[in-house]
């Protein structure tokens, strides 16, 4: 139903939601969606919680993952697929937009504007995708004191530690850089970049009952496995952040030259969602019955 009939809302927090999502049997797969309809779809796929990425929401402003958007901005993204899909949602927090106290700004923000959980990075401004070339690193004290003050700062938010230390300093650093950071209050850990099974798995085995994250992005360092491996290496949750995006991307790109060569979008009307499944993937009939004074919709006959 509509967000704006409140008997229809959840009665318990996003948090509360998620960590219960996070406790059940198997893995929590968690599809990027960057934008209000990305999330409507994936939860009439049937998804049970979302992912929302930093590149996925830059990309979409027309700029780069360098950390250069705001809280406030990364709030307008949470509350717009909090409020259109319902589900819990996992957002990307950067390396928390400064150090403790505007770490512990950003997790009341993004808490308030119905997040489920957050993950913050162990990376030093500029920062880059995970996926990339010479990344610099904070250090590990610096980095935990971040996680003790959004541990500190949340109400129910779950907290998930990323680690970018495997490209750059092993495996070994990795583990003890997660070690480092459940100590101080994450609930999670997110080992970014690793390169092979025998990675993940080791550092699963490494880390035994600390639930973690895998992220299978595409075109990045990481080989294809499915939800079903990452699971059986002893993984709790899996990503795929930027893939709605770029699907999007590519058709839109298709869609402005086409209508740049024809003149006419009628090449692409197959590769279209029509008027009625827009209107039924938001919903409209079910805004409309809310107010008796606005008259319900007849679609065009084409």
């Amino acid at each position: 139903m509509p967000y704006l009939n409140g008997f229809d809302l959840p009665d318990q927090t996003a948090g509360f939601r998620f960590r219960e999502l996070l406790e059940r049997r198997g893995i929590l797969k968690l599809p990027g969606a960057h934008n209000g309809m990305a999330a409507l779809q994936a939860k009439a796929a049937g998804f049970d919680a979302l992912y929302l990425s930093g590149a996925a929401m830059t990309a979409s402003m027309g700029l780069p993952d360098l950390g250069i958007i705001t809280v406030d901005e990364v709030a307008f993204f949470i509350r717009q697929i909090a409020r259109s899909s319902g589900l819990p949602l996992l957002v990307d927090g950067d390396t928390g937009y400064g150090e403790a106290l505007n770490v512990m700004h950003m997790v009341r923000t993004f808490e308030d504007a119905g997040a489920g959980a957050v993950h913050i990075e162990d990376q030093l401004l500029p920062k880059k995708c995970g996926h990339l070339n010479d990344k610099k690193l904070a250090d590990a004290r610096d980095m935990a004191a971040k996680v003790a003050a959004a541990a500190k700062a949340r109400r129910h938010l779950v907290i998930v530690a990323r680690t970018d230390a495997a490209a750059s300093e092993g495996i070994d650093a990795a583990v003890a850089r997660a070690r480092l950071y459940v100590e101080a209050g994450a609930d999670a850990i997110f080992p970014e970049a690793l390169t092979s099974a025998a990675m993940f798995q080791e550092f699963a085995r490494r880390l035994p009952g600390v639930p973690l994250l895998a992220n299978m992005t595409e075109f990045g360092r990481t080989p294809h496995y499915t939800a079903a491996e990452f699971e059986a290496w002893g993984y709790a949750m899996v990503i795929w952040p930027v893939s709605s995006l770029r699907v999007a991307n590519k058709a839109q790109a298709k869609l402005y030259a086409t209508l740049a060569r024809d003149g006419s979008t009628e090449a692409m009307l197959p590769d279209m969602q029509t008027r009625a499944e827009l209107y039924d993937t938001i919903g409209l009939a079910r805004y409309e019955a809310l107010d008796a004074s606005i008259v319900r919709t007849v679609l065009p006959q084409t």
